[in-house]
């Protein structure tokens, strides 16, 4: 519980100096337009997109899509545990509990803020199909960037929580990249 009170204070600190930005970046929920388009991204970045991705990898990349879908799979329930995991222990509040002059833009899955699992996923996922594919790069690059942005805009993290589930992701998925495409016949 000492860590979850440490953690507390740090996210106090650093909350009130993230405000104003998240604040002001979440005005830009006002053009109907710009709401639509992150709560499309915010609801495919929940793992609609990434679910499709993975199921037509067999079919896209017949000699490494199933390996790799598999890989993605496994992953993916990794990273799942560590941001819940990192969720329940930390306990840091979204930016719209905590501050009732932001928006809430789309219904959060879950109650807490730090790390932003819809980033650390993407980048995770991107990681890995970029590294096997790197044309795949090109399109998968400016749809992640999309679901970070999305995160803070809509309201629900901060940007801090954003930065950290990047890095979490990136690492997750290039650890298993590493570690694990060649026992699965990628």
């Amino acid at each position: 519980m000492e860590t979850a009170s440490k953690a507390s204070r740090l996210f106090d600190l650093v909350d009130q100096k993230e405000f104003a930005f998240c604040q002001a970046i979440n005005r830009s929920l006002r053009f109907r337009p710009v709401l639509g388009y992150f709560q499309l991204v915010s609801k495919l970045g929940d793992g609609w997109i990434w679910y499709a991705l993975i199921l037509s990898l067999p079919w896209f990349l017949p000699a490494q899509g199933p390996g790799l879908a598999i890989l993605m799979a496994l992953t993916g329930l990794c990273c799942t545990a560590i941001y819940k995991g990192l969720k329940r222990h930390l306990v840091r509040e979204r930016p719209f509990i905590s501050f009732p002059s932001i928006n809430c833009g789309t219904p959060p899955l879950d109650r807490y803020s730090f790390p932003s699992g819809h980033t650390l996923h993407a980048v995770c996922f991107t990681v890995m199909l970029s590294a096997v594919s790197p044309a795949l790069a090109l399109y998968l690059t400016p749809f992640t960037l999309s679901v970070a942005a999305s995160r803070v805009i809509l309201g629900l993290h901060y940007p801090t929580d954003v930065l950290a589930g990047a890095l979490i992701g990136g690492l997750i998925g290039g650890a298993s990249i590493y570690w694990f495409a060649g026992a699965l016949a990628m």
